[in-house]
């Protein structure tokens, strides 16, 4: 049975539906449309509204390509078409309450896909177990994250603070305490966490945050920001000018900016692309000396976020997600193996050294996947827990998932976005088969989803904080352990290395 429930927000009432306990509201505009007058311009508060407003169904999602084959079927991502596509959704377990936790959800996508409409994102367990849970859209590519020269800049993180500012000013309505915020996000979600961590825009707006694959070393400089400007212009046949791209239809400033991720992943060239060829990613934070005023990381070091709770971590296999799929990790060469390696830092031989006496009989794929989950992930969630710790700057704690999805004979392992239906508790849902297989460990998705409820709710997933000493790391798989220091002879091989 559902019946309907109305709340009255800052900007006008909303309508949503209850079913089984849990209310939803869906299609919430946090901000204007970032069209029209409003396209490349920091977010604009919504217009209010009379009467009451249906928020029954998602709302559009903001402008993205979607994902090209295999990963359309791996990540499912709906493309909801229209302007209005900053909107956040809620759910919660009684809005006539208060006092609740509260989670907001930062959807990952490398800074170019994703939505807070994708299926495993529904709220309603944690609903029910007493979180307030929030997803929001935010800018994607070229219009979140475009550099200009003459305008402004980090849009899609500024889309972030102001959802968050949505929730600190309407969240009671729905039940929730804007004083016990925490908010999370995997992969780009969660490097968004680690600028807005770093950023002294955020203050206030949340206590606890939860990095999930992704952390404080993702944001590049202007220099390199300008490049990718450039090659998009030349793309779109304009000016490297807001105006010229402003005035730019929508669908085809995305086909350029399309074309432009996978020139700079075809041909990685430092003179064209800069800091770009290293994670293939050309839209992204840029340090730009207003929103942000070094690379997180350093600024987390320094001292930001002082006071907010951390928990980050990483999958066990997360760039086998990357390699396995398309063939990648069956075509790299052995004799290749090492100047790759160098190009990521690294001292080959002892590096390759360490890494073969951690996975012996590995392939060259493997031992690449292992090297590239590290410097792209694990390397930088421990680099977060120690500068927090050295800083003593708040508690930290880490986490490794480790379960193994079956799919793709097992080759896929415990890979990037694996955890993300277990932290939903989503396993009942179809769009995950794929990924998990057919009957993924819903003891696990109990475990990590109580883990984060828990963390939300009190500040303690239920394992020791991090600290130099120890390194205690909580390993989720079919027997979840505390383990200290996991893998420490591959970590150390990374000291001194960005």
């Amino acid at each position: 049975m559902t019946v309907d429930t109305v709340v009255r927000t800052k900007r006008g009432a909303l309508r949503g539906r209850t079913a089984d306990g849990v209310t939803a509201f869906k299609g919430v505009p946090y901000a204007a449309p970032p069209f029209g007058p409003q396209r490349l311009a920091a977010p604009q508060p919504p217009e209010r509204w009379d009467g009451v407003r249906d928020a029954f169904a998602y709302g559009p999602t903001a402008p993205h390509p979607g994902y090209a084959p295999p990963y359309d079927v791996l990540l499912p991502d709906p493309v909801i078409p229209g302007a209005d596509c900053l909107n956040l959704n809620v759910w919660t377990p009684d809005a006539a309450t208060g006092g609740l936790p509260v989670m907001v959800w930062i959807h990952g996508g490398a800074f170019v896909n994703g939505s807070g409409a994708v299926p495993t994102y529904d709220g309603t367990r944690f609903a029910r177990d007493g979180v307030v849970l929030v997803t929001i859209n935010y800018r994607l590519g070229a219009e979140g994250f475009l550099w200009l020269e003459d305008g402004v800049n980090n849009r899609g993180l500024l889309d972030q603070l102001a959802a968050l500012e949505w929730v600190h000013e309407n969240i009671a309505a729905f039940g929730g305490d804007p004083a016990a915020v925490t908010v999370f996000g995997e992969s780009a979600g969660a490097m968004s966490i680690g600028a807005l961590l770093a950023t002294s825009r955020s203050a206030g707006l949340f206590g606890r945050a939860i990095l999930q694959s992704g952390a404080g070393h993702h944001a590049i400089t202007p220099a390199t920001a300008r490049l990718v400007t450039a090659e998009l212009a030349r793309r779109a046949g304009i000016a490297p000018a807001t105006a010229a791209f402003a005035a730019t239809d929508p669908a085809e400033l995305l086909a350029a900016q399309v074309a432009v991720v996978e020139d700079a992943q075809l041909d990685p060239d430092p003179q064209r692309w800069g800091e770009v060829v290293a994670n293939l990613m050309a839209f992204e934070p840029v340090v730009d000396g207003v929103l942000l005023d070094d690379l997180p990381l350093r600024s987390m070091a320094a001292g930001a976020a002082a006071g907010v709770d951390v928990l980050a971590g990483t999958t066990s296999d997360e760039h086998r997600l990357f390699l396995v799929p398309t063939g990648v990790a069956d075509a790299v060469p052995d004799a290749a193996l090492a100047d790759i390696v160098a190009a990521y830092g690294l001292d080959a031989e002892p590096a390759l050294a360490g890494y073969r006496a951690a996975r012996p009989g590995a392939t060259a794929g493997e031992l690449l996947a292992d090297v590239l989950t590290d410097w792209f992930f694990r390397i930088p969630s421990v680099r977060v827990a120690e500068a927090r710790a050295a800083a003593g700057t708040g508690a930290s704690w880490q986490y490794e998932f480790a379960w193994a999805s079956p799919q793709l004979d097992g080759r896929l392992g415990a890979c990037h976005a694996i955890e993300v239906p277990f932290v939903f508790d989503a396993l009942d849902d179809a769009s995950g088969v794929p990924l998990l297989g057919e009957h993924p460990p819903q003891l696990l998705a109990d475990e990590v989803h109580a883990a984060w409820v828990a963390f939300a709710a009190t500040g303690d997933p239920g394992w020791a904080p991090y600290d130099l000493d120890r390194r205690a790391v909580m390993r989720f798989d079919a027997a979840s352990a505390v383990v200290e220091d996991p893998r420490p002879e591959t970590r150390r091989l990374w000291d001194g290395v960005r």
